[in-house]
């Protein structure tokens, strides 16, 4: 009965031996202490680098082994072929998106300014019936085709942009409002988007243009 009694209590002494023990080791200490934020005491990868270049351009690295050279033609073809990454189908979705917002809009300010009610389904069925002409117009003058021509282009948009805002000062001066209602959303649409298409010089004579036909009318801008 002692010899049992004495193994028993070996056992019991071995198995806590290794929780102890474990129990010990896991247990360590760490200091808290703020990060070290005087810089590297090394050098940077920066000077790494920049080290190793020099010591291959020591050795002649470079001159027999050139970069691949690109000449001025190569870089602007490289950069407009790389300028237009959502293509001409893309640039148009947006455009057309953007300027239907606009229509709507234009459509409730014009109801508005000549206080009539709000016909919430006639100005949505008249910007629905707009975005697919609108889609097809910036399409066509956003292809490959019409981009071979790009000063005609920016003729186009001059010419345009002047007969669309002349039209819409006659019309606002001298129409009435139901005449108004029905045509400045559109008009004003294709204007705004005739404007963003154009460079600055064009569209500073557009506006020059514009100036000269209100004065000379003696129309009023407001």
């Amino acid at each position: 009965m002692a010899t049992t009694g004495a193994s028993t209590g070996n056992r019991a002494q071995r198995r806590a031996a290794p929780r102890e023990s474990s129990k010990t080791e896991t247990e360590v200490p760490y200091e808290l202490k703020q990060p070290d934020r005087s810089g590297p005491k090394g050098k940077t990868l920066f000077e790494i680098a920049a080290e190793r270049q020099a010591e291959l351009e020591k050795e002649g690295f470079y001159a027999k082994h050139p970069p691949p050279h690109r000449d001025e033609g190569d870089t602007a073809q490289f950069w407009s072929s790389n300028d237009d990454p959502i293509g001409p189908f893309g640039e148009s979705l947006v455009y057309t998106i953007s300027l239907a917002m606009l229509h709507f809009t234009l459509d409730v300010m014009v109801f508005h300014q000549y206080r009539q009610e709000i016909e919430w389904r006639e100005i949505f069925a008249k910007t629905g019936k707009v975005i697919p002409a609108l889609f097809m117009v910036i399409y066509a003058l956003h292809s490959k085709a019409a981009s071979r021509w790009p000063l005609m282009k920016q003729i186009f948009f001059l010419g345009a942009s002047v007969v669309a805002g002349c039209y819409l000062i006659k019309s606002g001066n001298n129409d009435g409002y139901y005449a108004v209602m029905k045509r400045a959303p559109p008009v004003g649409s294709f204007w705004v988007w005739c404007v963003i298409e154009m460079e600055l010089g064009f569209a500073l004579a557009h506006v020059a243009a514009m100036l000269v036909y209100m004065f000379w009318n003696g129309y009023g801008a407001f």
